[in-house]
């Protein structure tokens, strides 16, 4: 935790101390910022209005062997109202005696009432100011962003922080999106690909965070959410699984576990009499976690079973997760941009009417997974024979 909190400052520092070598034209001190580490917005209780939370490092506090090194004295919550995000941020000067300084913001939280209200005009200012880095967050609170920056937080000091490696530590399951500003974005401009973001949620007594699925937005409205499995379904589809576990049936009962070590996709768009269909390709690689079984699953036949069995669970998250964007007909997988790539003619006729087509193409989905390693031992740990 240390180590982190010391990379942050420094980092900090080398960066003020590049723009003060560089000349005394635009030169600025590090007591002349205050140092922001996450941002929240919320809809004001004034009509109209929205509200800004931004949290802000204590560096001093944060410095080993001086002052306290309590989660209290590391950070304070600031929070101001305005009719746009520009506005509230120059509302900050009445309670923070330094300028906001956003080079080294972690994330970007939206309350749920302001995903559902269109995120457009909030964002606009973080793509907008030059001061705020394209590789920050986005993440869709499931109530209000500004109690997320007040969690418990249990290996940094800052709950910004703490968010931030939540956010990471999501690649190792791939049950949620993980989604920077400029990925955000990109699919914002797009004509017919929904953006997407990780859902995050305070709960419990002890107000933990914790990423509960994935939020689907039409243009830049929130329309929906995909659970863990859809989610799942929707990296499979756009190659973005980085890890997790597929637990499948062992040939004669109990269960496997099998770790994604390496996956890709291709998605190949065909226009044929009229109709749309994609061809979907998946390629898995994975190995040998655990088992509950006591059968020698290396054996050649077995490990072709669970291949098999591998395969059907891919296929059918990836199912789960075109089901639910027909529901809400939203393309998230980029469906309309593989075709735009490959059809420029028949897209300007296709482009203005996606939202009638796209429910209704033709999906065939090919799965190839492989068992390759079972790790320090082939039977299970066990006396008993099968």
């Amino acid at each position: 935790m240390k180590n982190r909190i010391g990379l942050f400052l420094k980092i900090v520092i080398y960066m003020l101390f590049i723009s003060i070598l560089t000349g005394c034209w635009s030169r600025h001190e590090l007591d002349e910022f205050s140092i922001v580490a996450g941002m929240g917005i919320d809809k004001s209780e004034e009509d109209g209005e929205i509200q800004l939370t931004a949290q802000i490092v204590k560096p001093r506090a944060l410095k080993p062997g001086e002052g306290s090194s309590s989660p209290e004295d590391a950070y304070f919550n600031i929070e101001s109202t305005g009719d746009t995000v520009f506005t509230a941020v120059r509302e900050f000067t009445h309670g923070a005696t330094r300028k906001l300084y956003f080079p080294h913001n972690q994330v970007i939280i939206f309350s749920r009432n302001t995903a559902e209200e269109g995120v457009q005009k909030y964002i606009d200012f973080f793509v907008r100011d030059p001061e705020t880095r394209l590789t920050v967050w986005i993440l869709v609170a499931k109530d209000k962003a500004d109690e997320l920056l007040e969690i418990k937080s249990e290996l940094e000091l800052i709950p910004a922080l703490e968010i931030s490696d939540l956010v990471e530590a999501q690649k190792a399951t791939s049950q949620s999106s993980i989604v920077k500003l400029q990925h955000f974005i990109t699919r914002l401009l797009s004509k017919t690909t929904s953006p997407v973001a990780p859902l995050i949620e305070v709960s419990g007594k002890e107000k933990k965070a914790f990423v509960s699925g994935t939020a689907v937005f039409k243009k830049d409205k929130l329309t929906g959410e995909l659970d863990k499995t859809e989610t799942r379904g929707l990296l499979w589809v756009i190659g973005e699984i980085k890890s997790g576990i597929i637990d499948v049936d062992c040939p004669g009962g109990g269960k496997a576990s099998l770790e994604i070590i390496r996956a890709s996709s291709k998605i190949t768009p065909k226009i044929k009499d009229g109709r749309i269909h994609m061809k979907i390709e998946i390629k898995e690689e994975g190995n040998l976690g655990s088992q509950s079984c006591l059968e020698d699953l290396t054996l050649p036949p077995k490990v072709d079973f669970l291949e098999k069995e591998k395969e059907a669970v891919i296929r059918s998250e990836v199912m789960a997760a075109l089901k639910k964007a027909r529901k809400l007909n939203t393309d998230i997988f980029g469906f309309g941009e593989a075709v735009h790539q490959k059809y420029r003619k028949e897209w300007k006729e296709l482009e203005d009417r996606w939202d009638e087509v796209f429910p209704n193409i033709e999906v065939e989905v090919i799965v190839e997974a492989k068992l390759r390693r079972t790790g320090r031992i082939t039977r299970p740990a066990s006396t008993e024979k099968e």
